[in-house]
């Protein structure tokens, strides 16, 4: 994945840089559709509900943080029955899985399918003025996810559907007009227009072929009030993020955010020329400092708060009868030990952008091999990337291999230049392979020498140089220096503060926090 900062160290035209539920069964028996629920209330009395009303547009932030509200916050307590047995009554029920026929085998683990809608109706007038909330309706979803949970429950895998993507819809009738359709091509974003909750599931299993065990549909007033409720979430960032279309105007540094800024911050994609790309990664970073939060913080151990966040949650989500009080317990009791390491993100990777079909206009068309071993990985139950063991890295703002290193032996001892060019090139360095003598030979501490306009390329460099000093050179250009010292000792292993790396642009919850 692309880094969030853009092209260059600052927006100067330089070069880019990287910078608790009952639990689903443990066993790879086939599923049948959602049971109802096993407690009747006066709510199975009443006559079924009228087709819900089209939803309107929201941002893909909501979906990202619902990932986290609906499946880590919702599930991580372990507390008694009592204190969720009434939030159950507050869940307004849909019925997806109706009908459903030919539906993939079930794999191991539970896979929730996560799609969002407005609500900004909910948010008084004068906050939708502050933070920007206008725009025009949308009869669709804007974000579809499929979050799947280890069948162990040490894992949550996330994998984010672009709304643009190119699908072909099985057969349905219109829930709008009543019309039988046949199938047809759309965007994936239209099919909760044509079909609802139902035709929503069917595309996705259809295009995935990937079992879906629960549907949680959700609006970004819940966003808002839970980030409130839990105390705010802290972010941080190394230089000012500041959008004019959100009013986002951070400076650098970190800060703690309540429901609104949080929202901007979340939505925000005029901060650079990444656009959506540094508004993902954005997202990332909010979802691992909230899953960081919510799990450090006592939150879910305290039956009271853990109401209050789930009440917040509750009072706007949509979900199938099958997810209830029993399977929130369940499943809350088996991730007491969930962490933000314990979460990986992703999306679908894509083959052509601007893929045109008659009648649907520009859809994002999926890589068919790649996306299937992303999918295949959900239904084996298995990591997106591999099992991957944590190093002793420093995480630094610049991946090293975007920064250009000429090497200078700043002292009489011979060979130290090659020494240090070499263990530079080893952790990903640029470095030219040809070090030099520098012009003082009596160097005692090792100095990286920077042009300003490159200065986190610079801190990126240095922190691999335990105690050296950062020179700014004004016109030095690109090509960072370092000048070695009589001080120096070795070279310490950093890796880029959002990695991002491997061939599907897979990033843990603990790789994109705060450091």
């Amino acid at each position: 994945m692309l880094s969030a900062y853009g092209a260059h160290d600052r927006s100067h035209g330089r070069r880019p840089e990287v910078s608790p539920l009952p639990t689903p069964p443990r066993s790879s028996r086939p599923r049948t559709a959602p049971q109802p629920s096993r407690r009747p209330s006066a709510r199975d009395a009443r006559p079924p509900a009228p087709a819900p009303a089209p939803a309107r547009r929201r941002p893909r932030w909501v979906m990202r943080t619902v990932t986290t509200l609906s499946v880590v916050v919702l599930a991580s307590a372990g507390i008694g029955h009592a204190v969720l047995s009434s939030l159950d009554e507050d869940i307004e029920r849909v019925d997806p899985f109706r009908d459903m026929k030919n539906r993939p085998e079930a794999g191991h683990g539970m896979n929730i399918l996560l799609v969002g809608t407005d609500g900004r109706e909910k948010i008084g007038r004068e906050e939708r003025e502050k933070y920007r909330l206008g725009g025009a309706p949308c009869h669709c979803t804007d974000t579809i996810m499929i979050v799947h949970i280890s069948e162990d429950r040490d894992r949550a895998s996330v994998v984010s559907l672009p709304r643009d993507s190119y699908a072909v819809t099985p057969p349905h009738t219109d829930r709008v007009s009543g019309e039988r359709h046949g199938e047809h091509p759309l965007k994936l974003n239209a099919a909760y227009a044509e079909g609802g909750p139902q035709l929503t599931v069917r595309t996705v299993e259809k295009m995935t072929r990937v079992k879906i065990d629960h549907y949680l549909e959700v609006d970004f007033a819940s966003f808002m009030k839970t980030v409130d409720v839990v105390g705010g979430v802290e972010i941080c960032t190394d230089q000012r993020l500041k959008d004019s279309h959100t009013g986002l105007d951070l400076p650098a540094g970190r800060h703690t955010l309540k429901g609104g800024q949080a929202l901007q911050y979340v939505r925000a994609r005029h901060v650079d020329g990444a656009s959506d790309l540094s508004r993902m990664k954005r997202q990332q970073h909010f979802m691992a400092a909230l899953v960081d939060r919510a799990t450090s913080s006592g939150i879910l151990l305290n039956p009271m708060r853990f109401r209050d966040v789930t009440r917040a949650v509750l009072g706007s989500v949509r979900a199938d009868e099958g997810f209830g009080t029993d399977e929130l317990l369940d499943l809350g009791r088996a991730m007491r030990n969930f962490s933000p390491a314990s979460s990986e993100f992703t999306t679908v990777p894509v083959a052509a952008v601007g893929h045109t079909v008659k009648g649907v206009g520009s859809t994002l068309k999926w890589d068919t091999e790649k996306s299937q071993r992303i999918f295949e990985a959900l239904r084996r139950d298995q990591p997106l990337t591999g099992h991957r063991t944590r190093d002793e890295a420093q995480r630094v703002p610049v991946d090293p291999r975007q920064i250009r290193v000429q090497v200078e032996n700043g002292t009489r001892t011979p060979g130290l230049g090659r020494r240090v060019d070499a263990a530079l090139a080893a952790i990903g360095f640029g470095t030219t392979r040809a070090p030099v003598n520098a012009a003082d030979r009596d160097v005692k501490r090792t100095v990286v020498a920077y042009d300003p306009r490159w200065d986190r390329s610079a801190k990126s460099l240095a922190a691999a140089l335990p105690g050296s000093e950062l020179r700014a050179v004004k016109g030095q250009g690109a090509t960072l220096k370092v000048i070695a010292g009589a001080d120096f000792e070795k070279v310490r292993k950093v890796r880029a503060l959002d990695p991002g790396q491997g061939e599907f642009g897979v990033v843990r919850g603990d790789e994109v926090g705060c450091s």
